[in-house]
């Protein structure tokens, strides 16, 4: 977390997601002949990977930026600064509404072309409050009207780089 950033607000996790993650993997494996064979084990040691997953799980939302935490064998840290963010997006498809859970897709700018997205996480709990709130902080920002004391500072500022430009200018 940067210096000067306070938290403002951490996702929370539904555990419905160990039970989606479980039944996706056995559900994977079930579609292919090698799999079948493959379910007993993955409905033995999946739990543990799954269990890790779900405790690094993590989100928070913070005065400049957010972000997450996710991964055991492929550990992901990122963090998106607000005035980056261009959209947040849910997505629900019949296997995760099935266990009441939603995808929360974060994108960027200039990374249209890559053709995904900064962050995907799944199961946060009351995500569309969440969205409201990384959507408030980011316009809270990226506001270039601001309070009438930061246009006065923005005001001192130019006229600080107005004086020292004439100064050059005379020295010439």
């Amino acid at each position: 977390m940067n210096q000067g950033s306070s938290i403002l607000q951490t996702a929370e996790f539904n555990p419905k997601i160990k039970k989606y993650l479980l039944f996706y993997g056995a559900l994977i494996l079930a579609l292919t002949i090698v799999g079948i064979v493959l379910i007993p084990i993955w409905l033995l040691i999946a739990p543990r990977f799954i269990d890790k997953y779900f405790d690094r799980l993590q989100c928070q939302l913070t005065t400049r930026s957010l972000s997450f935490q996710k991964g055991i064998i492929f550990h992901v840290e990122r963090t998106i600064p607000l005035d980056k963010i261009q959209d947040l997006t849910f997505r629900e498809g019949p296997l995760l509404k099935a266990f009441g859970l939603s995808i929360f897709k974060i994108e960027t700018a200039g990374n249209t072309g890559q053709g995904g997205s900064d962050m995907t996480l799944i199961g946060i709990i009351n995500a569309a409050e969440f969205r409201k709130k990384v959507f408030d902080q980011r316009d809270k920002v990226t506001d270039h009207s601001g309070s009438k004391e930061s246009q006065e500072s923005t005001i001192k500022i130019l006229t600080e780089i107005r004086d020292s430009i004439a100064r050059i200018e005379q020295k010439m």
